[in-house]
């Protein structure tokens, strides 16, 4: 990585699942990692990496030329962003990166409100998990405008084996949100022939296996057993549930009619728990 890359101070907040290993590629590329947490315990997380913790979020937001934000809702980036003085604080110029999956109107707001304090906001919701944000190998879905997303582009490459630049700003949350919904129909797809499988007195295991290997894999088969276990998939099931909440928002939006997709896709959320079961992973 050359200076002109490295040469951008990169603030961070969110050493979550996805957020923590995010952030230690990015010192481990050579960034200036500046980051602010609400708890100290969180910055364990980033032991063996080269940092700078600040005790507030506006010092830690005035040192940093790019902001990465990867939380969990839209109200926590609002929280963050306005009443916790990000943006009053960011340096005109300066990019505000919301690593976490959201409403694309939302998006769009934030950018509209950030204008008023001369700082850019890019979209940047990524998928993969924890796994493989820890390999630096998420998929990275990008919206903004192109030349800051561009200026972005190689902090995003620390960690993801794919950056996608979608469209203007909203298009990486609305492309994040379309990648769920068919993650989850797919899963119904795999409960529906798995149930059929038990029917006719397949075994399963070996029945999953055959369909990892042929022309019905699908990173819905893969996860089972690494991703998803019995102990994982109610927890997960609930995430998938509230993307799906959003999804269904952020359609009737633009106004399309996806009740079907959507429906579908809620059953393969809500079957997780049963999939996980019946493949008995461990």
């Amino acid at each position: 990585m050359n200076t002109l890359q490295t040469s951008m101070t990169i603030g961070f907040v969110g050493l979550g699942d996805q957020g923590a290993p995010i952030a230690r590629a990015i010192s481990e590329a050579g960034y200036e990692l500046h980051v602010w947490t609400r708890r100290p315990q969180s910055l364990e997380a980033l032991t063996g990496v080269k940092y700078k913790a600040y005790d507030t979020l506006s010092e830690m937001a005035a040192a940093s030329d790019v902001v990465g934000l990867c939380l969990t809702e839209d109200s926590d980036i609002w929280h963050i962003a306005l009443d916790g003085g990000l943006l009053a604080n960011m340096k005109p110029g300066s990019v505000l990166v919301n690593h976490g999956t959201g409403l694309p109107a939302f998006a769009a707001e934030l950018t509209t409100i950030a204008s008023k304090y001369q700082v850019n906001v890019i979209d940047a919701p990524v998928s993969g998990g924890h796994p493989a944000a820890v390999a630096k190998q998420l998929l990275t879905m990008v919206g903004g405008a192109p030349e800051v997303a561009e200026r972005c582009r190689p902090v995003f490459e620390t960690f993801s084996k794919t950056v996608a630049y979608m469209g203007t700003a909203g298009s990486g949350q609305m492309a994040k949100l379309i990648n769920n919904a068919l993650l989850m129909m797919n899963q119904k797809n795999i409960e529906d022939i798995l149930q059929f499988g038990e029917h006719i007195g397949l075994a399963i295991p070996a029945l999953v296996d055959v369909l990892r290997a042929g022309t019905a894999r699908s990173y819905a088969l893969e996860a089972l057993g690494t991703a998803i276990t019995t102990e994982k998939a109610s927890h997960l099931q609930k995430l998938q549930l509230i993307d799906m909440d959003l999804f269904a928002e952020a359609v009737t939006l633009v106004g399309y009619e996806a009740e079907a997709i959507t429906r579908y896709a809620v059953a393969g959320a809500t079957g997780l728990t049963a999939v996980a079961q019946l493949v008995d992973v461990k």
